[in-house]
């Protein structure tokens, strides 16, 4: 991603080439995608169901690979989405008649709601039912209250529930199962330290590095929870998640040009191993010979032999809410600042009369992010799919539409235009919400209600009030509490650099088994890189210097090398552990505002680690 700032022009191009090929398991995700928003859509037009395009958008906005997560997620929406109709009834009677208490109300549930989709775990389902709760307020204006109360609800709590009921009935019958993924990503993981050790490359072991533990951790929760697999292959499972990833680190601790043929052969037999459902087996022999990474990387592929795993560690569950919750100001004002956009666009649609553009309100809840950067970047994702999605939709009303005769056919429409968005919306997070606005732009085009719509000025609404949130959002966050990625880079350095202070404080014993510290590391220094590419979307007049970025980069760059070094040596200095938590510290947010210069005090680095140290502990003082 990093080349794409740095490449903007024939760069970005191959960069967006390269993220529309195939990737193992993307053409699965992208056919059940179109087939469940397909099989959502006859529904609709079957029991009448409204806004059949917004369920269909939800489909493609939540769901993921894993069949257990699907399920997890379906039913927990319909849970809230249950209580909130029963909660908003009493408050559309309470405001019918007062318009400005309304719009006070859609204000505070909206804040609140953002509020914990920024600074909790609820995540994008918080802006959701933040997105639901105003829409239906909005709606008390075009209709009487008592019929909004009495069918609105009713068809807000169809058009959201529906799908979430689809959606785990094919997950359960076709999803992926958390274990069979865990399977994949184990056998992906094995076949690039294979590759490194057989001195074919790097790349792929620094990406599966990079994704850290999490995902696989959550995976592992919920073949638990949903009994997937026996107690005992799920044990495995758990402790090879930990021990693969120890594997990989060791591997990229060794020296550069070092191969060693008959480890990368075990490596790839494991990963055949697994995908063919069965356990490795590795060769038995002296693991101990040889010394430092490559002891471990041994070691690690002897401990995959063992019932637990090779270990009996599990990733953390993070808690509900973030630690800065209630000290950083930055999930108060994106809470305000997306809630304030949103109202924006309905007094503007309502000032003006024109209702149709009424997807500019939804636009805000979807496309705002915490840094001007991201949210620049998600709003040209935007309208290059709401333009490609329209351009899909306008040609179908046209050409196809007038032929259609059944509900056959509209499915058919249906999963043929989903099929784009969906192959673009299951690549990577650079163009992945392009592909959910392919979509949604579609949908919203050729769908009216639960039928069918061939209204050309219906689309033209759609799309303008799209563009119309595009800029409102646009306008609000680069005008108010605007916040440069770069701050976001130096929150992520700052958690990676603390960790591996507290790693650096360990007996060797202790660092090697520590993966869940050294996955930490690795995810924010990939966050940090992310959001130092989503520098060029930002205005100018906001970047940062550029010697101040090639710094921030510098710095992540040395922090990912020491990262391996650190975790196998034999002995660290207490000066190595002294030196990168003064660089955290130097590094965090609130050091940087203040402009401190970083101390460095005491005597020449003594050895390898302490010389990293002192170079990334110069690099956060600048």
């Amino acid at each position: 991603m990093t080349r794409i700032a740095e490449t903007p022009g024939g760069g970005l191009l191959r960069e967006v080439w390269a993220d529309l090929q195939p990737a193992p398991g993307r053409f699965a995700m992208t056919w059940r995608v179109a087939l469940l928003c397909a099989l959502v859509c006859g529904t609709a037009m079957l029991y009448k169901v409204p806004e059949s395009a917004i369920s269909c958008y939800l489909i493609i906005f939540l769901m993921r690979p894993n069949g257990a997560e699907n399920v997890g997620q379906a039913l927990g929406l319909i849970v809230l989405v249950t209580l909130i109709v029963l909660l908003i009834a009493p408050i559309i009677q309470w405001t019918a008649e007062l318009p400005l208490l309304r719009i006070a109300v859609i204000a505070a549930t909206s804040f609140a709601f953002l509020y914990l989709s920024s600074a909790s775990q609820l995540g994008e389902i918080g802006a959701i039912i933040a997105l639901v709760i105003a829409f239906v307020l909005t709606l008390v204006d075009q209709v009487p209250a008592g019929e909004i109360v009495t069918r609105g609800l009713l068809y807000a709590w169809q058009m959201a529930s529906m799908p979430m009921v689809l959606m785990a009935i094919f997950s359960m019958v076709l999803g992926t199962s958390p274990h069979r993924l865990l399977r994949g990503t184990l056998a992906r993981q094995l076949d690039a330290a294979a590759l490194a050790l057989a001195g074919r490359g790097r790349h792929g072991l620094h990406a599966a590095l990079e994704q850290g533990l999490e995902a696989s951790g959550k995976q592992v929760q919920l073949a638990r929870v949903f009994h997937t697999a026996p107690t005992r292959e799920i044990t495995w499972l758990s402790g090879a998640v930990a021990t693969t990833y120890r594997l990989m680190l060791a591997v990229a601790a060794l020296p550069a040009g070092l191969t060693d043929t008959a480890l990368a052969q075990r490596c790839r037999a494991m990963a055949a191993t697994l995908r063919g459902g069965g356990r490795p087996a590795p060769e038995s022999g002296d693991a101990s010979t040889g010394e430092g990474a490559l002891t471990a990387a041994r070691e690690a592929l002897a401990d995959l032999e063992k019932d637990n795993g090779g270990s009996a560690l599990r990733a953390e569950k993070p808690p509900f809410l973030a630690a800065d919750a209630f000290t950083n100001p930055d999930h108060q004002r994106y809470a305000l600042k997306t809630t304030a956009a949103a109202i924006s666009c309905y007094l503007i649609y309502s000032l003006i009369d024109w209702q149709g553009i009424h997807t500019a309100m939804v636009t805000c809840y979807v496309a705002a992010l915490g840094t001007t950067g991201e949210t620049v970047h998600k709003l040209a994702l935007r309208i290059t799919g709401c333009l490609i999605g329209a351009m899909l939709g306008l040609g179908s009303i046209l050409y196809i539409i007038p032929h259609l005769q059944s509900v056959g056919g509209l499915m058919a429409l249906v999963f043929s235009g989903v099929l784009v968005a969906a192959w673009v919306s299951s690549g990577n997070e650079r163009i992945s919400y392009g592909g959910v606005q392919i979509g949604l732009a579609f949908l919203l085009t050729i769908l009216d209600g639960f039928g069918p719509s061939t209204d050309m000025d219906s689309a033209r609404d759609r799309v303008v009030g799209i563009l119309l949130g595009n800029l409102v959002v646009y306008l609000v966050f680069t005008q108010i509490w605007p916040k440069s990625a770069a701050a976001d880079v130096r929150e992520r350095l700052a958690k990676a650099l603390a960790a591996l202070a507290r790693l650096a404080t360990q007996d060797r014993a202790a660092r090697v088994q520590a993966v869940n510290e050294a996955a930490v590391v690795e995810a924010e220094l990939a966050k940090a890189r992310e959001a130092l590419a989503l520098l060029a979307f930002e205005p100018r007049r906001q970047r940062p210097p550029e010697g101040h970025v090639r710094r921030l980069r510098r710095l992540a760059e040395e922090a990912g090398a020491l990262l391996p070094q650190l975790m196998f040596a034999e002995n660290v200095t207490a000066e190595t552990s002294r030196r990168l938590a003064e660089a955290a510290e130097q590094v965090d947010r609130h050091g940087a505002e203040r402009g401190e210069p970083m101390p460095i005090s005491g005597d020449a680095a003594p050895d390898a680690l302490a010389r990293r140290a002192e170079r990334i502990a110069s690099l956060a003082g600048g």
